[in-house]
């Protein structure tokens, strides 16, 4: 029986994670660690917790499954292959036919599809919805979505007064009892949003009153993305922390530039709130 049992899970570690019928747990273990994801993707697991986030905000299999402006596709990588032939995973990006929007956004937008394109063992299930309000503001039809998840977005909306127009959409879009999952770069709480949102920082009271206008209730709160050693007043904002280290970038020299990098590693990534909420069922 050993050498059976032996046999089989040698059998399944050789599986692909969209080929796998395994628990969703172990699924998304194996998308964060998979060979189509970069180094530098894989070393962001241990900052950002994907199973422990994940199963937090409660994905599970048969779910149509919503991610809004994945940007480069960081957990767009993990939630496709767990998603594909246990459900639909729909990636709301950012529509290149609206005009006038940073360039950078039609930059990732390319190169998200172009990622789509040449790995189609993995991505030819996902869904691809417009995204970039106000001038293309639908997610799809009204109570069509099981789960939607932001992650480190809410910022962008705040800054750009979109916020109460996207929530309300959010709302509009999830099945009665639909999930909200966000994760976002936290500040301390009594923080103005307002004056906060350009350095990356919002409050988790901010979140909960954009939710809770839309008709969203807060469900549970986790600190798997907590991280005390960041004390909220960088400089350059979040982005003062890895991945970006941005002011780094402004150093000199070798040696300066190490130990620029070294210190901000040091810290990690941004402290982040991890919110489920959900859509009353009547």
């Amino acid at each position: 029986m050993k050498v059976l049992a032996s046999l089989v899970l040698a059998v399944c570690a050789a599986l692909p994670v969209w080929a796998a019928d395994l628990p969703i747990e172990a699924r998304i273990e194996r998308a964060m660690q998979g060979d189509h994801r970069s180094e530098n993707n894989q070393a962001r697991n241990r900052y950002r917790h994907p199973v422990g986030t994940l199963t937090f905000l409660g994905v599970e299999d048969g779910m149509t499954v919503m991610e809004i402006w994945p940007g480069a596709g960081w957990y767009t990588e993990i939630l496709a292959p767990v998603m594909r032939n246990h459900g639909q995973f729909v990636a709301a990006t950012w529509d290149v036919d609206v005009p006038d929007q940073p360039d950078y956004r039609y930059r990732l937008q390319m190169d998200l599809l172009d990622k789509f394109s040449s790995r189609p063992e993995i991505y030819d299930q996902v869904a691809v919805v417009p995204y970039s309000p106000p001038e293309s503001a639908s997610l799809g039809a009204a109570d069509s979505i099981d789960m939607i998840l932001t992650f480190r977005n809410t910022h962008g909306w705040i800054g750009a007064d979109l916020a109460d127009t996207v929530f309300a959409e959010f709302a509009r879009v999830l099945k009665p009892g639909g999930i909200l999952g966000v994760v976002q770069h936290r500040a301390p709480e009594g923080s103005d949003p307002e004056k906060l949102a350009d350095s990356g920082y919002v409050s988790e009271a901010a979140v909960v009153a954009l939710a809770k206008q839309a008709g969203l209730y807060l469900e549970a709160r986790s600190e798997v993305n907590g991280n005390p050693a960041d004390t909220h007043d960088h400089e350059a904002g979040v982005w003062t922390l890895p991945p970006s280290m941005s002011l780094c970038r402004d150093v000199e020299g070798e040696d300066e530039i190490a130990a620029c990098r070294a210190k901000y590693q040091a810290i990690g990534e941004s402290d982040r709130m991890t919110l489920r909420f959900r859509k009353p069922l009547m």
